[in-house]
């Protein structure tokens, strides 16, 4: 029979209380439970490797979940920033236009009206747009378009809310002009083509240049004097010609922006005019009246009465 139950216990109780004592105190047992936790480390990896594994794998999953909802948030977060600077560059462009326009309605003389481009004509050969301002605005047939460069072209019918305006690059249309530098008077009509003008019955020897700056003349009565219509581009002198070719190009940007000015003080002096012309036809058509009409019968019968 060994030791009893009881004996065994106390003896066991001793020696963990000196193997305690002598750890804590001497660390007589470091070397050797550094041993045993070398021993047993591949024993604890591979019992805890699944459940490593499992929180590695679930850890995994998630974070890719995570990072494709963050990828597309990011995604569509950029595609709506890029929308907005898209549309304030567009916004920027447009108060940049509305400066220049403010910038020389400021500068110009005359009171304007600042309108709006609704649509533009897309045939080749006729230049024209449709502004959104109307009669009930003020707008009138004639009244000069302009824009912050200079004559863009006039108005040909006018509505109640809106207007066509025939610019000055259409085959149609004519402007008294004359060159800035030294006051050379000229016709110049539209080409046709993108901002071309051309200048008419030009002599050889006239003094014009390429570069030199063309204005409004004011002798048609229609734009007023000064504004600028475009730049002399190339004169061509032919030998069999009558007159010189003169091109210029337009001064004002009729490809680009879509706000443009209405001269509203134009409109006394075109009233005027056609209210003289008017008055001038109606003076002319009676004094032509009066030359063609024959002497009155009972004057030719009553004046040898009177004689007598």
């Amino acid at each position: 029979m060994g030791p009893s139950l009881t004996a065994r216990l106390i003896i066991c109780a001793i020696l963990s209380l000196a193997l305690i004592v002598l750890d804590q105190r001497l660390h007589y047992l470091a070397s050797l439970r550094s041993t045993l936790l070398a021993i047993t480390y591949p024993l604890q990896v591979v019992i805890d490797a699944p459940a490593s594994m499992g929180e590695w794998l679930s850890k995994m999953f998630a974070s890719r979940t995570e990072l494709q909802e963050e990828n597309m948030t990011l995604r569509s977060r950029n595609l709506l920033l890029e929308a907005r600077l898209q549309k304030m560059a567009a916004l920027e462009r447009e108060n940049r236009r509305l400066r220049e326009l403010l910038d020389a309605s400021f500068r110009l003389p005359d009171r304007v009206l600042v309108t709006e481009l609704l649509a533009v004509d897309l045939e080749v050969l006729s230049h024209r747009v449709v502004l959104n301002k109307g009669n009930l605005q003020g707008v009138f047939e004639g009244q000069p378009l302009l824009d912050a460069k200079g004559i863009m072209g006039q108005v040909v019918q006018v509505g109640p809310l809106s207007s066509i305006a025939l610019l000055i690059t259409d085959p149609s249309h004519a402007l008294p002009v004359e060159v800035n530098r030294n006051g050379l008077r000229a016709i110049a009509v539209g080409t046709g083509t993108t901002g071309g003008l051309q200048l008419l019955h030009i002599a050889h020897n006239a003094d014009i240049r390429k570069g030199d700056l063309l204005v409004s003349s004011g002798l048609g009565g229609r734009f007023p004097s000064g504004y600028p219509v475009g730049t002399v581009t190339r004169v061509v002198h032919g030998a069999s010609a009558a007159f010189a070719q003169v091109f210029a190009s337009s001064a004002a940007e009729l490809e680009k922006g879509r706000e443009a000015l209405l001269v509203l003080s134009a409109a006394p002096r075109h009233q005027a005019r056609e209210k003289i012309t008017r008055d001038l036809s109606r003076v002319k058509s009676t004094m032509e009246a009066a030359d063609t009409s024959p002497l009155p019968t009972t004057l030719n019968s009553t004046a040898p009465d009177a004689i007598q």
